[in-house]
């Protein structure tokens, strides 16, 4: 991100009045406790806030702790997602540690009798020029219930030392050595463990089950029947999942009423949608001379999460209240849903946060809460863990939608590009918990099941930088152009973000096109991006990854095998980070990737490794999405039930 967007005056998701030490604390060893809002994905965000509060604090990076993401200790900033957490938590955190530098500064100096500007830090050890020194531990007492000001500067770019190298993720060495890291490995005394049994498909209804004859299974504590909602809770794990495939066999499902899932995305093409205007331009001026018409259709399938560790919660009914421990990435959002659902205040719900195996947007991690908290009231005092299996995972996670974009270009009689047209149809991209949902609707599977159903809420997010229209506008400057979204309002299956939302598709369409122009007009497709790039940061990064790409020799395909390379070029949401690619294809009877190179302008850059860790993980996952991956249906069933399918 850009320096500018952590030196606003009042920085990130700060409110004036906000205490410092909601965000910021001092421990009695002189170490620096930082609270955020944002949660630890797998992204290394922790270690990138803990280097960006080190350094404005002038502190060994290893000296500042991150705290757990708690709903009661924690700031609310709402869900991770969107690649938002340097800009929001990452610029209020520095706007914080800049005042509580300044107010151990303060009280240094009058503590030594030296006016501040004569005073230096290193190491969290406040230094007199005649060698006298105080260190942080000694003002561990300092009174932060201050509100913040957004007058203190945070440092300049050229004082920082920390900002811009790779600090060591604390978390890997636990995840590489097989020590408990995850929600899934969460032991609590006492817990017992349940399984659900999802419907045979959507739209089932549950008929009969055998109460009786699972609960007489060894260590089953409870079998739990309301509506559709169908658990069973039992002392050990594989005693939960031996009831389980009871429960799965001996269960009878009224299936009649469901209708074939239409997964394959021109099924969006004939559904109703809302048709916008998105944005268009028209330089007033028509062409001159003939124009062709270039014509091109692009979709993606569903697209799974496909976790490496299904979804899980525990929770605990104690004293009236609710403990839940999940890997949601809206703790708050979730907290808010679970008590809409349960039938209590919010304050009577806890949501703390661990992290999950892996995943960037809206999986099962919610929808497991719930199951937990519901299964809680069954055995209160006890704490449940509720564990997915893969096959759950896969069939009833939300989908990342369907989509397809249709372009048209009209070109003079040079081969310009005169004319753009982008038609785009999609469902809503964000079918999350949200703070705001009314108490007859939620996001949760389950709230869908019990016998006092909640309404399911239609997928939100029509906005450009949230949905479907993300990306949708190109970079390159056209004459004229115009951009159409059609909004699907009730999509077949259920979906939610995954990441990057429409851009995937956007983009992708965009740059083919692109690329399809090309082939049509002669030109070469690095040339013809830079003619319609003016911003030189867009034209930097595409210089850049040609000119990566170029330096290593170019090989032929093997028999009847045919190599080629190929660019793609975007913006994230239009106003973040600039990204190029390149890519190197042997195509045969398969396409395989054998090369990739990428080129990234991201403005000031906290760390290095993260920033590596994230555009090669996005690599990774684009030729996955590109080569392979999509939901299938069989009927009314999903059909994918696990990374084979």
């Amino acid at each position: 991100m850009t320096a500018s967007g952590l030196d606003a005056p009042l920085a990130g998701n700060l409110q004036l009045g906000e205490r410092l030490d909601a965000r910021l604390r001092i421990e009695a060893d002189g170490s620096i406790t930082a609270l955020t809002g944002k949660v630890e994905l797998g992204q290394g965000i922790h270690a990138a806030l803990a280097q960006i509060v080190a350094d404005e604090l002038d502190v060994p990076f290893d000296r500042v702790r991150v705290a757990p993401v708690d709903t009661s200790s924690s700031p609310n900033e709402g869900t991770t997602a969107a690649s938002r957490s340097i800009e929001e938590s990452g610029a209020a955190l520095r706007q914080v540690a800049a005042e509580v530098r300044q107010a151990l500064l303060e009280s240094a100096a009058a503590e030594l009798g030296v006016p501040i500007g004569e005073l230096s830090v290193d190491a969290g050890v406040i230094s007199a020029p005649d060698g006298r020194s105080i260190r942080y531990a000694s003002l561990a007492g300092i009174d932060l219930t201050r509100p913040v000001t957004g007058q203190v500067k945070p440092k300049p770019a050229r004082l920082r030392s920390l900002i811009g190298r790779s600090a060591p993720r604390r978390d890997l060495v636990a995840k590489v050595t097989g020590k408990p890291s995850y929600v899934q490995d969460l032991e609590i005394p006492g817990m017992v463990h349940a399984r659900v049994v999802r419907p045979p498909s959507y739209g089932a209804e549950l008929r009969s089950v055998e109460v009786d004859a699972l609960s007489a299974m060894p260590g089953v504590v409870q079998v739990v029947c309301d509506g559709n909602f169908l658990a069973v809770i039992a002392e050990q794990e594989r005693q939960a999942i031996a009831a389980l495939t009871r429960a799965r066999r001996t269960s009878v499902w009224d299936t009649g009423r469901s209708e074939p899932l239409k997964v394959d995305p021109r099924a969006l093409l004939e559904m109703s949608s809302e048709t916008a205007l998105v944005e268009q331009r028209s330089d007033g001026a028509g062409p001159s001379g003939r124009v062709t018409s270039l014509e091109a259709e692009y979709s993606r399938q569903h697209i799974a999460h496909a976790a490496v560790g299904p979804s899980c919660a525990v929770a605990v009914l104690d004293d009236g209240g609710y403990t839940v421990w999940t890997h949601s990435q809206g703790i708050f959002e979730l907290r808010h849903e679970l008590a809409n659902v349960l039938g209590m205040p919010s304050e009577n719900v806890r949501v703390i946060h661990m992290e999950g195996a892996g995943c960037y947007g809206h999986n099962g991690a919610d929808d497991a809460a719930l199951d937990a908290a519901l299964l809680a009231r069954s055995v209160p005092g006890r704490a449940v863990r509720v564990q997915w299996a893969r096959d759950d995972e896969f069939a009833w996670e939300p989908f990342g939608p369907a989509q397809v974009v249709r372009l048209s270009a009209g070109l003079d009689e040079r081969g310009a590009i005169v004319d753009w047209q982008h038609d785009g149809w999609s469902p809503g991209h964000d079918g999350r918990p949200a703070e705001d949902r009314p108490a007859e609707e939620s996001a949760l599977l389950a709230a869908h099941d019990l016998a006092v159903r909640r309404r399911r809420p239609r997928p939100r997010s029509r906005l450009e930088a949230n949905g479907g229209r993300r990306n949708a506008i190109p970079l390159y400057v056209f004459p004229n152009y115009r951009i159409v979204d059609h909004y699907v309002a009730e999509a077949a299956v259920r979906v939610s973000a995954l990441r990057s939302l429409g851009a995937h598709l956007n983009v992708f369409a965009i740059e083919s096109f692109m690329d399809e122009i090309a082939t049509a007009t002669g030109a070469d497709p690095i040339e013809l991006r830079l003619r319609y790039l003016v911003d030189a940061r867009a034209r930097a990064v595409v210089e850049a990854v040609a000119d990566r790409a170029r330096a290593t020799p170019f090989q032929t395909g093997d028999g009847d095998h045919v190599r080629g390379r190929g660019i793609g070029f975007a913006r994230y949401k239009n106003h973040a980070a600039y990204a190029a690619a390149m890519v190197e294809v042997d195509v045969g009877t398969e396409v395989t990737v054998k090369r990739a190179w990428g080129a990234i302008d991201a403005g000031m850059v906290v760390s290095r490794e993260g920033l590596v860790n994230q555009a090669e993980g996005g690599i990774t996952q684009a030729v996955s999405w590109a080569l392979y991956e999509a939901v299938q249906a069989d009927g009314s069933r999903i059909a994918t039930r696990g990374w084979n399918t």
